[in-house]
């Protein structure tokens, strides 16, 4: 193993969960993301199809980089697989409908000096909700 590597694992390895959790998801979102780009324009497939598969490899990366690297765990994959994807459809619905809801209550508010509207605010309650539901779920339900 390089130095570098190395030194990086060592340095990682003290972080906690919540941290490596986070880097794991820009790594599968950046993924995901370049996938559905590459298959919709590139390829020529449809929006619906791009996003599926886009998400579809994010999901799959972030279901082993979680289990190896954020949670360690020896989970039986099977086993993890089917709870990964019951915990991530509780968290998307959960946050969807507090999201809603929330950015339905309020119709427009400043930040920063710009106006969000509700349903901006609600992709930023929804992800930050989204989350962290999803950190604890995985972390104590999935890989667990």
């Amino acid at each position: 193993m390089s130095s570098i590597a190395l030194i990086l694992e060592t340095c990682l390895k003290r972080t906690n969960t919540l941290i490596r959790f986070l880097m794991v998801g820009v790594v599968n979102t950046i993924t995901g993301l370049s996938i559905m780009l590459l298959i919709l324009n590139v390829a020529g497939q449809s929006y619906w199809v791009s996003t599926f598969l886009g998400n579809s490899c994010g999901a799959f990366i972030s279901y082993f980089l979680n289990r190896r690297f954020t949670f360690q765990s020896k989970v039986n994959i099977k086993k993890g697989v089917f709870r990964f994807i019951t915990v991530t459809l509780f968290c998307y619905l959960f946050s969807f409908t507090i999201s809603n809801f929330v950015g339905g209550a309020i119709e427009g508010t400043y930040f920063f000096n710009c106006l969000l509207f509700k349903e901006n605010l609600a992709v930023f309650i929804g992800t930050g909700v989204y989350t962290l539901t999803n950190y604890f779920g995985q972390k104590s339900y999935v890989f667990k």
